[in-house]
């Protein structure tokens, strides 16, 4: 399967060249695509704010790449420049409040840096490290495409219906995708016949985004609201809701995009299952549940604006970007490092010890 993984990859959203990191301007998808040059840190942070690049995954190789330029910036003003570029890794972990991967991202760098601080290639050395953390992500998508694909085929035969929601591709990764990896894996399989994808209000990143790059690989795909989804799976044969994360706590709650823990109501009145599909560098063991979980708010105007033409009537706006499902809502999280079925706090801390997969 990993030929047929690596022969439709065909996006890609980061791209570290020239000393200079370019990203995929997400914000214009899919009407254009336009690539945008970063070679400060702050521009980088300013980008993951404004939401050119997202997807938590991405969002961490971002980071990581931000911090090579930060490292560049600061070593050349010369003085005690490590010191000072604990301001740019605050500007950073400051960018996006809720997705772990950032934050283990910057972690693994800092690191990094303290191990060779006083190496002369020191800038090669935070360089390669942030290559490698693009590389790892692509190669955990691999093995999580794998793995949720072995998890379908236990529980069905035939060719089947699927839900998804938010974007959790090529664009919110460094390579095939989390959940969308999955469906794109089972797809190739013959496993899967359709896939049901979320608008995702207010960014729409499911009908800008997922749309766009299942529609790409000529994958059968049908777009519909947010508030379709229980309708669908009681009348469309969905068998499976498929989603990402952003942070898993250590009892097995997950953070994902808001309109998540209501696909997992829904799909569990249905008979739904519901899997999802992130890497380890998304479980957090250091909050206990989900209310530990910091939920990003944006502005208002997201939700009384469209295309900056504005359509709502002047009241006040609660705009959460995540809510949290609990983990007794959940059937499987598909990591690379293994598949747990029914979390809780005990298979969670089994997994994350784990050298290898099993």
């Amino acid at each position: 399967m990993r030929d047929r993984l690596l022969a439709a990859e065909k996006v890609k959203a980061i791209d570290w060249r020239d000393d200079a990191l370019y990203l995929l301007d997400q914000r214009s998808l899919p009407l254009e695509e336009t690539w945008l040059a970063y070679t400060r840190a702050e521009d980088v942070a300013q980008a993951i704010r404004d939401m050119v690049v997202r997807g938590a995954p991405a969002i961490g190789i971002t980071a990581a790449y931000g911090v090579v330029l930060a490292a560049r910036a600061r070593k050349a003003v010369g003085g005690d420049w490590v010191a000072a570029l604990e301001e740019d890794f605050t500007l950073l972990a400051g960018s996006r409040p809720t997705a772990v991967n950032l934050f283990w991202a910057l972690n693994r760098m800092r690191d990094r840096l303290a191990r060779s601080k006083t190496r002369a290639d020191v800038l090669q050395v935070l360089e390669a490290e942030a290559v490698a953390i693009h590389e790892s992500d692509r190669e955990a998508n691999m093995t999580m495409a794998q793995l949720g694909v072995d998890v379908i085929r236990r529980h069905q035969g035939n060719a089947q219906a699927v839900l998804t929601h938010c974007n959790t591709g090529a664009l919110a990764t460094g390579g095939f995708g989390t959940a969308l990896g999955v469906i794109r894996a089972a797809w190739l399989e013959g496993m899967i016949e359709q896939v049901y994808v979320d608008e995702t209000r207010p960014w729409l990143q499911g009908s800008r985004l997922t749309a766009w790059e299942l529609a790409n690989e000529g994958i059968p795909v049908v777009l519909n609201v947010d508030s379709a989804a229980a309708h669908i799976m009681k009348t469309k044969g969905v068998t499976w809701v498929i989603v990402g994360a952003d942070r898993i706590t250590a009892n097995g709650d997950v953070a994902n995009k808001i309109g998540t823990y209501q696909l997992a109501v829904n799909a569990m009145h249905h008979g739904v299952r519901f899997m999802v599909v992130a890497p380890s560098s998304t479980i957090d063991m250091d909050l206990a549940t989900g209310d530990d979980i910091p939920i990003e708010e944006r502005d208002g105007r997201e939700l009384l604006e469209v295309g900056g033409k504005r359509v709502g009537a002047d009241v006040q706006v609660f705009n959460p970007v995540f809510d949290v499902t609990p983990a007794d809502l959940i059937d499987v999280i598909v990591t690379e490092k293994g598949v747990i079925e029914r979390p809780d706090a005990a298979k969670l801390a089994q997994l994350m010890c784990r050298k290898r997969l099993h």
